[in-house]
């Protein structure tokens, strides 16, 4: 696209008219109304439609925006190591499973509440990470130690901004918990929480088991978004 491309006017429109009132055309597409779609359903679809990495996604074969992340992440911290083992919970639909393989995995064992599509080189469960048996099954399909355990776990939104923290800051301490069990030394954990990041007990459990604690938001995060990622790298191992 052109510099210009950007500023086209309407047809009939003369050079002197920018700037006095010329109404200029709307580029972004906008979704149109449907009977029984709430509103925030329709927000939801025009950002998708305007969203650039969701466009990404589908042109590079992606399952997801979300994608981006981590490779963003990985970019940044080298976190997926050839020929490891990895853990992706929170997996579906599968975006960074498919970012772990294709960067050099061995293989992903996942989880979610919601069904994966399958995906050569990784086992998905469809099961509660905070059920009883969850955890042993995640270690059951990952076969051995790993390098790296990704949480992007998501509680539901309750619409207080308090209550949905330290419900996410709960699954990022859960993940944790998890992590210190599966990890290498060496290793590296990512895992979902809201601005505000990690605090208290999850804060306190990162520093004894981890070299460094980081909070980032990726730069494909959308700008509106209270999400951002609490980094553990150099895992101390079990002692």
């Amino acid at each position: 696209m052109s510099k210009d491309d950007g500023k086209r006017r309407w047809k009939g429109s003369k050079a002197g008219d920018v700037g006095k009132g010329e109404r200029r055309r709307d580029l972004s597409k906008r979704v149109k109304t449907a009977r029984g779609r709430k509103l925030s359903s329709t927000l939801w679809l025009q950002r998708q439609l305007n969203d650039p990495y969701v466009q990404r996604a589908k042109e590079e074969g992606w399952r997801s925006r979300a994608a981006f992340k981590l490779i963003d992440l990985d970019e940044k911290f080298h976190l997926i190591k050839p020929g490891s083992r990895v853990v992706d919970l929170g997996a579906a639909p599968g975006g960074w499973a498919q970012v772990a393989l294709k960067r050099g995995a061995h293989s992903v064992a996942g989880i979610d509440l919601l069904e994966v599509e399958p995906m050569d080189h990784a086992v998905f469960l469809q099961m509660d990470f905070m059920d009883d048996g969850a955890p042993a099954a995640v270690r059951e399909a990952l076969g051995g130690a790993t390098d790296l355990v990704l949480s992007d776990m998501a509680a539901n939104t309750t619409g207080h901004k308090a209550t949905d923290h330290l419900r996410v800051v709960a699954l990022a301490e859960a993940a944790a918990h998890f992590a210190a069990l599966v990890l290498n030394p060496g290793g590296a954990f990512i895992a979902k929480v809201f601005q505000g990041g990690a605090e208290g007990s999850l804060l306190k459990l990162l520093k004894s088991n981890f070299a460094q604690v980081k909070h980032v938001k990726p730069k494909s995060s959308r700008s509106g978004s209270p999400e951002t990622y609490v980094i553990g790298l150099g895992f101390r191992g079990n002692r």
